[in-house]
């Protein structure tokens, strides 16, 4: 189900309750006026990720209230709740997919994530977890659920919540008992943590236990010493952010992945990515620019998303370098030439990174 029942008015009560312009609530959103104000008024669909946006942006006040946190209850919750106890009993009743289905399964969520997004595949992956859950009976099948419940953390709103997700799925991990999964999971979620900039302290705790539990070069421990340099340079500590740096490219030599599509994979573009959010943070223009270019000459051509990424941390470097109005300027542009369906919780956030830089530049 993709769609809510026209429920505008709830939004609108809600925003004009908090104070909040029908311009401004466009700009924290990202969402085009037109297209708030023809949903406000009933004249189009209302779709989860709106809502979604609407509840985020207008705080803890207004659901005290109850303006929103009903039309949470009594729209989204049912629509969500009803599909995955459908899918998933179904699915044990008619087909009880077997291993292999369900690493075939995995694969496929790893490549769905890079190219559908988070929103779009939340409601998916639910349904899978109420099917699997009923199945872990092997130490094969924890290791499946484990990549699931990683990747169902990252379209999870919030720090919060979304660590606690990441925290079942080191358990899963650990039931696997496959050391490169469980180092896995806890590297991918201290990386999806501190790449955002939150949940800080969470992030620097996966990443010292994924750290511990082997040196091996693989992708997990790669993801770890990368969110141990971000981190280190939120911290502002450059002389970890080094050594970091200097071995997760030492570990990227030996496990880089030739696979382009996969949230499960590190090809060169995404290793550059990273580095390039570092560096853009850092206001080490420099570097960052380095990064932007190299990822920007081998991302694949259907990602569009990931190259918005790129164009945005170009304007973070230019906010922290001291640009503040045209690193800003610089990053709206990039974000507003993606179409807003595909304007993922990572890039707002991003883009919310950028504004509150920007504007303590011009304080």
């Amino acid at each position: 189900m993709d769609y809510l029942e026209p429920d505008g008015a709830a939004l609108r009560n809600a925003r004009e309750a908090a104070g909040v312009s029908l311009r401004e609530m466009a700009r924290r959103t990202h969402f085009s006026k037109s297209m708030l104000g023809y949903i406000e008024h009933g004249e189009r669909v209302l779709t989860p990720e709106v809502v979604l946006a609407y509840e985020r942006e207008l705080g803890e006040v207004i659901n005290r209230r109850g303006v929103l946190s009903g039309l949470a209850a009594t729209v989204l919750a049912p629509m969500a709740t009803s599909e995955l106890i459908y899918k998933g009993f179904s699915d044990a009743a008619y087909r009880r997919p077997d291993l292999d289905t369900w690493l075939e399964g995995v694969e496929g969520l790893g490549h769905d994530y890079m190219t559908e997004g988070a929103a779009s595949l939340q409601p998916r992956i639910a349904a899978d977890l109420v099917t699997l859950q009923g199945q872990l009976g092997s130490p094969q099948l924890w290791g499946v659920a484990s990549r699931y419940l990683t990747t169902y953390g990252k379209t999870t709103p919030g720090a919060k919540q979304a660590a606690k997700w990441y925290g079942l799925a080191a358990t899963a991990a650990d039931r696997s008992n496959d050391q490169d999964t469980r180092v896995w999971v806890r590297g991918r979620s201290a990386l999806a943590l501190a790449y955002e900039g939150a949940g800080l302290t969470t992030a620097r705790r996966l990443a010292d236990q994924a750290l511990e539990i082997s040196d091996k070069p693989t992708l997990g421990r790669l993801n770890a010493l990368v969110a141990r340099a971000h981190v280190a340079g939120f911290k502002g500590d450059a002389a970890t952010v080094r050594t970091m740096v200097n071995e997760a490219r030492h570990v990227f030599d030996v496990a880089g992945s030739e696979e382009q599509i996969s949230d499960f994979a590190v090809p060169e573009w995404r290793f550059h990515v990273f580095l390039s959010m570092l560096y853009s943070r850092l206001g080490d223009e420099r570097r960052a620019i380095e990064e932007q270019d190299a990822a920007a000459r081998v991302i694949p051509e259907n990602l569009p998303r990931f190259r918005t990424h790129i164009e945005m941390h170009r304007g973070l470097a230019l906010v922290r370098s001291g640009d503040a109005a045209g690193g800003t300027d610089y990053a709206r542009r990039a974000l507003d030439l993606l179409p807003p369906e595909k304007h993922s919780l990572t890039l707002k956030l991003l883009m919310a990174e950028i504004d509150g830089v920007g504007a303590a530049g011009r304080d």
